[in-house]
């Protein structure tokens, strides 16, 4: 009896094991499928690209990330965070998701009129015309609506961990874009044919997403007011950070895009391909762990437990991910074509601001999948004063010198927001 007894402690942890190592493979081999033809569009971008028009593409790729950030302002947070508490329950799950989609809808009119009249000056100012600046802009317009639709559809799956069918759809989505880019792009080398081929395959990849949601989430119901009320709540703790980083997050291409040359932007957004590697960590995080984090019970132990688990792992594979750039920097450049093998210093400083705000982004999500906001009062003001420090002291006009200004401004938003953490997770009452 008392071997028996034993021995369930043992099974019960390793069938953890063998659940996480199925989890992970599962996630990870269909990300590594998904990256890797993700890379190979970017590359047959890149390599067939005239730099004016990478320059181009680069900016408008980079403005898309800027309004899908401020049309979402922290709604699919707060939907992930409000889902957490009742995710076994379809109808009220639903409930949460249509109410968000809702939200949605409305912050992404505002998105586009405060990002299209800065996105046509900065297309303008490096030597589009006004006929290219629009069409451009026209092309952003399905990616950015089916973009916003697909996060909050991804909710009720994540939290359920039905992993497979998500990844099978992140395949083909990813599959169509390789497809539409290789036909277009040989005949039609400009920047808003790539941005709207990129963009199209997205309106499948959400067809597919809500009959997935289904089993899960009944959405098609009206948005419910006190749910609204409980988001907007959240959102409005958030918002401003999100605004912010908008700004700070791609402060390379903002700032060189502004006091730099065409070249240094089209070298900016090919390096920034490079850093589509860590995108597999990013899936598998959001995927994985940020979901289970946010049901976690509330028992000061437990998450601090999981928290430190989770950056230690972080850490290291951070760590040997700047490893490898830094002793094959050339081998790695070779990918990007002959116009851009000189950079190999740039990749090394690229990769390691990369990876110190992935670990920033990551600590970010894992306290705010919990309902913990950062008051903007304190993350602002700190972040812009290290940013500003940063400028007086180097070089922004250069490539170099805002690759170093990104690892220092990363760096810090790192420290920040793991010591926000942990004095979150230090509130939280030990359960008795």
């Amino acid at each position: 009896m008392e071997a028996a007894t034993q021995k369930i402690p043992l099974t019960t942890k390793y069938a953890k094991i063998i659940e996480w190592g199925k989890l992970i493979t599962v996630t990870g081999s269909a990300q590594l499928i998904v990256q890797v033809i993700g890379f190979l569009s970017a590359i047959v971008v890149i390599r067939h690209l005239p730099t004016g028009e990478y320059a181009l593409y680069t900016l408008a790729n980079t403005m898309l990330g800027t309004m899908i950030l401020l049309a979402d302002g922290g709604i699919s947070t707060g939907v992930m965070s409000q889902g957490g508490k009742i995710w076994k329950d379809r109808q009220k799950l639903g409930l949460v998701i249509a109410t968000g989609l809702d939200l949605r809808r409305k912050f992404a009119v505002g998105s586009l009129m405060v990002a299209i009249p800065i996105l046509l000056y900065l297309l303008l100012h490096h030597g589009a015309s006004w006929l290219t600046s629009v069409l451009i802009v026209i092309s952003l317009i399905p990616a950015f609506f089916t973009s916003l639709s697909g996060t909050l559809l991804e909710v009720a799956p994540k939290l359920t961990q039905d992993i497979t069918p998500l990844q099978k759809i992140q395949v083909g989505n990813n599959a169509m874009r390789l497809a539409l880019i290789g036909i277009t792009i040989f005949s039609f080398p400009w920047a808003y044919v790539a941005i709207l081929a990129a963009g199209l395959p997205q309106i499948w990849a959400n067809l597919r997403l809500r009959k997935i949601s289904s089993k899960y989430a009944d959405f098609n119901q009206p948005a419910d007011p006190e749910i609204r009320k409980n988001i907007l709540t959240f959102v409005r703790r958030i918002l401003p950070g999100s605004i912010y980083y908008c700004a700070s997050g791609q402060i390379t291409v903002w700032l060189i895009s502004i006091f730099g040359s065409t070249t240094a932007v089209a070298q900016v957004g090919a390096l920034g391909r490079l850093v589509m590697v860590l995108n597999l960590f990013n899936v598998i995080f959001s995927t994985l762990i940020s979901p289970r984090f946010a049901r976690l019970p509330d028992n000061r132990k437990t998450l601090l437990v999981n928290y430190l688990r989770i950056q230690v792992l972080l850490f290291i594979v951070m760590g040997a991910i700047v490893g490898v750039v830094w002793l094959f920097p050339a081998q790695i450049l070779w990918v990007l074509g002959y116009s851009y093998a000189n950079l190999q210093h740039e990749v090394v400083l690229n990769i390691a601001g990369s990876c110190l705000g992935l670990i920033a982004g990551c600590s970010f999500s894992l306290y705010t999948h919990r309902g913990w906001a950062i008051k903007p009062i304190i993350l602002i003001p700190l972040s812009i004063a290290a940013i500003a420090a940063c400028a007086l002291f180097l070089d922004i006009s250069t490539l170099h010198g805002v690759l170093l200004m990104n690892i220092y401004v990363a760096a810090f938003e790192m420290v920040m927001h793991i010591l926000y953490s942990l004095v979150m997770i230090n509130k939280v009452k030990t359960a008795q």
